[in-house]
């Protein structure tokens, strides 16, 4: 009886499936064929562009996708485009005007026969050419005093000394070997790797500068949430104040980047990164502080939020590292930022900047070797043998880390210490300085060695530019447009001669607004305004394509 029943259901089916088909084909045989081709791939077609509209509002919000899609349309009519490109070119020219009469003369083949030990005072004659920048940069150049002599002169010699070696040749050059554990060693101490709540595992390695050591974090950390939570379409969530080396990592490292807004002090805002947290989130980046700015981010919220969803939070120290540890004990208030903080599961810290170390030394740090462990590359099927590496790159010069050994060795604790008093008191009191100009603010409240300001009467841009004919080499910012003094050694003995050329600065603005020529304030005026991004992004990269 079952099978009968069996037997005529299928039968029912068939005779359904049978009808269904012609009803089907009697409906479709209006249609052109063609049409019947067409439509579904029109379909697919408009469905993806949707599909990719829609992604692009989810990541860059609805105004930044509709202007990108209006001036797609909009270069689509017939010579709007080369309007566009030409204008384009224009202010890459402006940009490029004083480097490329700069290039002219710029060797491009070897000379016939080689100069010998002339090449020296050739190069001193060049170096002479350099603009002067003693005490006049903001960050650029941290150690104190004079290149021929102190702590210049200690390190100079020290990097001579090993400028043919390579740590990659382990057996060789133990000592540089040895250098690099004790300066990653030495540097976790400072941030937290002797502290019970740090898990005693603290590990790491130099790097080439705090870009890298970034990239390494981002690059570690994809591949450990990879390992423990299996994420393969991975998502980390920055402050915009955050460095635009995550940027990078995320376009190197194939990550989606939400860059979020801070809050009304210029912080982290925590509980806007907690509504972006999402099963793809490998990880969330806190600094240290940042560099815009010179805030730090709250790292104990960061630090709890992390934890509570099992993804990692590395912090940017890369500027602090060699100051908040110290500024800690000279009893100026620094919240917790380092491996003290549970959460915390990597640190990037410069030791080229207040480290006063060589230029091209950095180290990142881990809060255990099962993080570590992902940041290496190992390779075994190559025919050159057994291949194993720390860091983007192979070869690395060990004169480099010779360098930051004997800058920490040979000023100690006590060394920082005074280095620290006197960087942080300079702060305060360009601060304090800056106060006092009516026409200026200071952006929030910083923190540590960094101020940066604007102005709501004044074009803060062309105020920087008269700067500049001044000597003064400073970073200009956005959002809010306004320019910032990273405050090093050099600028100790004249905190009094920046404040009084600040306030000239000022003044003459106020009685002359307008751009002087060759500034740079209509340009970054022009770029502020300019709602296209994707533009703005096209005039840095042909910037950089006739730069270099």
């Amino acid at each position: 009886m079952a099978d009968v029943d069996l037997s005529s259901s299928a039968s029912l089916a068939t005779e359904f499936l049978l009808r269904l088909r012609d009803s089907a084909n009697s409906y479709l045989s209006r249609f052109e064929p063609l049409a019947l081709v067409v439509l579904p791939l029109v379909t697919l077609v408009i469905a993806r562009c949707v599909g990719s509209f829609v992604s692009g509002v989810c990541e860059r919000g609805v105004k930044a996708s509709f202007i990108s899609f209006f001036m797609s349309i909009v270069k689509l009519v017939p010579g709007v485009k080369s309007y566009i490109d030409a204008e384009k070119q224009k202010v890459v020219d402006k940009m490029q005007s004083g480097s490329k009469s700069k290039r002219e003369g710029w060797r491009s083949d070897l000379p016939a026969l080689g100069y010998g030990d002339r090449v020296v005072e050739m190069m001193k004659v060049d170096k002479e050419s350099d603009v002067v920048w003693q005490g006049k940069c903001s960050g650029t150049v941290y150690i104190g005093g004079s290149e021929s002599e102190g702590h210049f002169a200690l390190i100079n010699e020290a990097c001579s000394m090993f400028s043919h070696t390579n740590p990659l040749h382990l057996d060789v050059f133990p000592s540089v070997a040895r250098y690099e554990a004790e300066v990653v060693a030495m540097t976790g101490a400072l941030l937290g790797s002797k502290e019970k709540a740090s898990g005693g595992q603290v590990c790491g390695n130099m790097t080439s500068g705090g870009t890298e050591s970034i990239l390494l974090a981002v690059k570690t950390s994809r591949d450990y949430m990879k390992a423990t939570k299996g994420i393969t379409s991975p998502e980390m969530i920055i402050p915009e104040s955050a460095h635009s080396a995550y940027d990078k990592a995320a376009q190197y490292f194939k990550i989606k980047l939400w860059r979020v807004p801070v809050d009304k002090e210029y912080r982290a805002d925590v509980k806007a990164i907690r509504r972006y947290i999402s099963k793809n989130t490998i990880m969330v980046v806190g600094s240290a502080p940042g560099f815009p700015h010179g805030i730090i981010d709250p790292i104990e919220e960061l630090g709890e939020l992390a934890s509570r969803n099992k993804i990692c939070l590395h912090v940017d120290l890369c500027l602090g590292g060699f100051v908040l540890p110290f500024a800690r004990k000279l009893g100026f208030p620094v919240p917790p930022f380092d491996f003290s903080v549970n959460g915390v599961t990597s640190i990037s810290v410069d030791v080229h900047k207040y480290g006063l170390a060589p230029k091209g030394t950095s180290v990142v740090l881990y809060r255990n070797h099962d993080i570590r462990k992902h940041q290496f590359v190992a390779v075994t099927e190559w025919s050159g043998g057994l291949y194993i590496s720390p860091s983007i790159a192979g070869s690395r010069p060990g004169g480099l880390i010779a360098g930051a050994w004997a800058a920490m060795m040979s000023l100690g604790l006590e060394g920082y210490m005074n280095h620290t008093r006197a960087i942080m008191e300079a702060s305060k009191k360009i601060e304090k300085g800056i106060k006092e100009i009516p026409e200026l603010f200071v952006v929030g409240r910083p923190d540590m060695t960094i101020v940066a300001f604007g102005s709501n009467v004044l074009d803060i841009f062309e105020v920087n530019d008269i700067m500049s004919t001044k000597g003064w080499h400073l970073n200009a910012l956005q959002r809010p447009n306004s320019i910032h003094i990273c405050v090093t050694l050099q600028h100790v003995p004249v905190v009094e001669a920046f404040l009084t050329d600040l306030k000239e600065s000022v003044d003459t603005v106020k009685q002359n607004p307008g751009p002087i020529n060759g500034g740079l304030a209509p340009i970054y005026g022009a770029a502020g305004r300019m709602p296209d991004r994707g533009m703005v992004s096209e005039l840095l990269v042909s910037y950089m394509d006739g730069t270099c």
